[in-house]
């Protein structure tokens, strides 16, 4: 058996069992990994898919058990690859972090500056999604680094630490009758038409979960996954915005005012993500130490070695 073996395997089931999408991912031909996968399924002495004529359609019972020692296997060899690129070159090499656009454009900006200072010799490439999107770039290893507050905490795979705290705020055009409010209330907010985000983003949970407490229906008139996108609505009068507190900017927002909104919707985490076991180059450390300056790499390593399930910001 060797690796291109287990690699075919793996690539299958990513690819929802069709060899031919599995071969184009892997730049190789569709009867070549049909072949391997079949010498595999020899030598161990057991089928690893479930066949109909010449597809196959699902995993049998060992081939769930075979499947998990290929991902270990291939993971414990994506380590020693990374182990040996970092002792080659402490200091330089490619960056990838997978976020979502509020954290891109409010978050990461003042983190990323400081770290390339400290490391210019390394290549940072951002990549946006959903959280999803994220937690799965991050599990197929196209990603060393994940951030995004929904989602990440509850992926099987995924190590979530805390990176910082933060709370919605409500923005208003200038002069908007809400500003007169001493306490803002979810009863008057749903007097008006209401942008925020879509489901999966910033948040949002804890903003449809207030609202249903109170079996109270806000009019959501548009949703969005980037918050300048419902500032520019809110801009034009469409209605009053829910954003993350980090996405107003008052330079920028000289057209907007908010008004803080923690005590309607509660605190939220924004959360580091990486995959479980595997192994961190040094300047990723340093990167996550200036995202969340409590996040030191002892803490980090302990994390990654489950010394610890309780980590507090």
């Amino acid at each position: 058996m060797n690796l291109h073996q287990f690699r075919f395997v793996r690539e299958a089931v990513r690819q929802n069992f069709n060899l031919t999408t599995a071969a184009k991912a892997l730049f190789t031909s569709q009867p070549g990994v049909s072949k391997a996968i079949i010498e595999l399924e020899d030598e161990l002495g057991v089928e690893i898919f479930r066949r109909h004529g010449k597809r196959i359609r699902s995993l049998t019972e060992p081939g769930k058990r075979i499947l998990i020692s290929i991902e270990r296997i291939l993971d414990e060899v994506e380590t020693l690859k990374r182990v040996g690129k970092d002792f080659a070159s402490q200091d330089q090499g490619n960056f990838v972090i997978a976020t979502t656009h509020t954290q891109a454009r409010y978050a990461l900006p003042k983190v990323l500056s400081e770290f390339t200072k400290r490391f210019p010799k390394v290549h940072v490439s951002i990549q946006q999604g959903s959280p999803g999107q994220i937690s799965e770039t991050l599990l197929h290893d196209r990603a060393d680094i994940a951030i995004a507050t929904e989602g990440i905490a509850n992926t099987p795979g995924v190590l979530a630490l805390p990176g910082y705290q933060w709370q919605h705020v409500v923005i208003v055009p200038l002069s908007h009758p809400l500003l007169n409010q001493k306490n803002l209330s979810l009863e008057e907010l749903i007097k008006y038409p209401i942008i925020t985000y879509d489901r999966a983003f910033a948040g949002r949970t804890k903003i449809d979960a207030a609202f249903a407490q109170r079996n109270l229906q806000p009019d959501i008139i548009l949703e969005a996954i980037d918050a300048d996108v419902i500032k520019t609505y809110v801009e034009i009068g469409m209605g009053v915005g829910i954003v993350a507190g980090v996405a107003f900017d008052q330079e920028r927002d000289r057209n907007l005012r908010i008004i803080p909104a923690g005590h309607l919707f509660g605190n939220n985490i924004t959360h580091l993500g990486v995959k479980q076991g595997a192994y961190l180059r040094s300047f990723v450390y340093t990167f996550i130490e200036l995202f969340s300056p409590t996040l030191t790499r002892k803490i980090v390593e302990q994390a990654m070695l489950g010394e610890s399930d309780n980590y507090q910001i």
